[in-house]
């Protein structure tokens, strides 16, 4: 599953929900992140990256479908205010290309961003709402009132207002506003997520205890029944698809003011989430035409509590004590393990077969079954992967590679290796390729607990930092595929440097996220 957000900007909890989901329910995900400058945080934590125009610009929409095009994107995710009425107005352009969009109907988007018709919505489904007026002259609902600009959003420019001067001065300042009676009393957000047709699958009310520029910073879940029905009310007349985040204020009295829809993932949202709105598992169930029952174990009462965490953009220059290298294609050639798999796999079914295996190789296809169906011995897979898979491979590293290790060790460089498979294969590799000697730690990630430790997963990582005592900025990683291989160093603040070797089966795929780029491993010591 491929699923792009947009405006991605700092939604790092987000992201990780749907990692989490994914493995979960063993989905192999792939996450994209659009960004205009390229900067945002949560970029490190999506597996490829694409620049688009500006929301605003002509080529803002004609970039996101040639994005989904070509990365055969299956759902895209909005994340911010202002592009939800432009993909909710182009949504049948990129369903034509297979690309569903997580979003309501231009309608209901237009209706959340007007203020005054929020309100008007409000009191149509049968809840309160206090009332606003768009010029300040004709106020008349007493202070304190609030205003705040007809289409915002993250609180700016909304404020408190105590007298009717200060009414006329904001009114001022603020170019299109609505203003409202201000209603004093608790806050809360309900995180309300929808199947494709409107049908609430969950429903979660939560106190906003600590807030920093509409964002909020602090939670408490709260199951109110009262919210939770008041929120069905507003789900059969506004059938969202997808997330609905809903403010309120309850007053003194008890009575629910409700004051605005936003018909995307709140910042909160993931909140929800972590008490048992598993809204990613869900949207990969229905990506997958499961269908999804309504979630209603969540843990009542938990209390969350957000924090900000630095991720490095753009390196600069420090000394540099240790270096983790990948295995596979960077250190060594794995289409020559191939073919000496192929050998070996040739001789066990005495035949002169392993020119025809490198053949479907080459083509796409996995060699050994269509072998073994040719062959009319299918019965036999089992035996066949197991002699691949556990042969003493005929390889060797690449030129310059021992010459490499030994410098880095002469300079007193920490030398680590880091690499996914199966843990006797992967053995067998370094056995004949004679690594062990050669550097200070090996870490084969399915040894630490099976194959959900592979990279981008990042403990392996965090393991060799430990065990080297060293701060993340004077390690570097060495590997040749962006898809997988520097998601998990970069969000840790290791260096990322790119083998691009042009015999590799992975190197020529894209990615950005990494910083430095090796055309041959003699290279190296001297970027470092």
């Amino acid at each position: 599953m491929n699923i792009l957000f947009t405006g991605v900007g700092r939604r790092i909890e987000l992201l990780q929900a749907f990692r989490s989901a994914a493995l979960a329910l063993d989905k192999d995900l792939k996450l994209y992140g659009a960004d205009l400058s390229g900067t945002a945080p949560a970029l490190a934590y999506c597996d490829h990256t694409r620049q688009v125009a500006g929301m605003r610009e002509p080529s803002y929409i004609p970039d996101l479908l040639e994005i989904c095009k070509a990365d055969h994107i299956d759902l895209l995710i909005p994340t911010i205010d202002t592009d939800l009425l432009i993909l909710s107005q182009n949504r049948d352009a990129f369903e034509k290309l297979g690309t569903r969009v997580l979003i309501s109907s231009p309608e209901m988007i237009r209706l959340c961003r007007d203020k005054s018709l929020t309100s008007a919505f409000f009191v149509k489904c049968g809840l309160h709402a206090p009332m606003p007026a768009t010029d300040w002259r004709e106020y008349s609902g007493g202070f304190p009132a609030f205003i705040k600009p007809r289409d915002g959003s993250s609180s700016i420019n909304a404020f408190r207002i105590d007298s009717p001067e200060e009414l006329r001065l904001y009114a001022q300042r603020i170019k299109d506003y609505v203003i409202q009676p201000f209603v004093d009393g608790t806050e809360y957000t309900i995180d309300i997520f929808c199947d494709w047709d409107g049908e609430p699958i969950s429903i979660v009310p939560r106190e906003r205890v600590q807030v920093r520029a509409g964002e909020v910073l602090k939670t408490r879940i709260f199951l109110d029944q009262t919210m939770i029905q008041e929120s069905r009310c507003l789900c059969k007349a506004f059938k969202p698809c997808g997330p609905l985040t809903v403010q309120l204020i309850r007053d003194a009295q008890g009575t629910d003011w409700y004051i605005e829809i936003n018909p995307r993932f709140g910042g909160g949202a993931p909140l929800s989430m972590k008490a048992g709105a598993r809204s990613a598992e869900a949207i990969l169930k229905l990506l997958s035409g499961e269908n999804v029952s309504y979630y209603t174990d969540i843990a009542d009462g938990a209390v969350y509590s957000r924090f900000d965490q630095s991720v490095c953009i753009e390196e600069g220059q420090n000394k540099i004590r240790g270096v983790i290298f990948d295995l596979d294609d960077t250190l060594y050639s794995e289409k020559e393990y191939v073919r000496s798999g192929y050998k070996a796999v040739s001789e066990y079914l005495c035949g002169e077969y392993e020119d025809r295996l490198w053949q479907y190789f080459m083509a796409g296809k996995p060699a050994i079954s269509e072998l073994l169906k040719d062959l009319g011995r299918e019965t036999e897979k089992a035996a066949v992967l197991d002699v691949y898979r556990n042969h003493r491979p005929k390889i060797h590293l690449y030129d310059g590679a021992a010459e490499l290790l030994r410098t880095l060790r002469q300079r007193g460089i920490k030398i680590g290796l880091l690499t996914d498979g199966r843990p006797q294969g992967q053995r067998n590799k370094i056995d004949a390729l004679g690594l062990q000697p050669l550097v200070d730690d090996i870490i084969i990630t399915d040894e630490l607990g099976g194959s959900q430790f592979r990279k981008p997963v990042d403990i392996a990582f965090r393991i060799l930092q430990y065990r080297w005592r060293l701060p993340a900025g004077d390690i570097v990683y060495v590997a040749d595929n962006p898809t997988k291989d520097f998601q998990a160093p970069q969000q840790i603040g290791i260096k990322s440097v790119f083998f691009a070797n042009t015999d590799g089966i992975y190197s020529l795929q894209e990615n950005s996220n990494y910083q430095y780029t090796l055309s041959s491993l003699r290279e190296l010591p001297d970027l470092l």
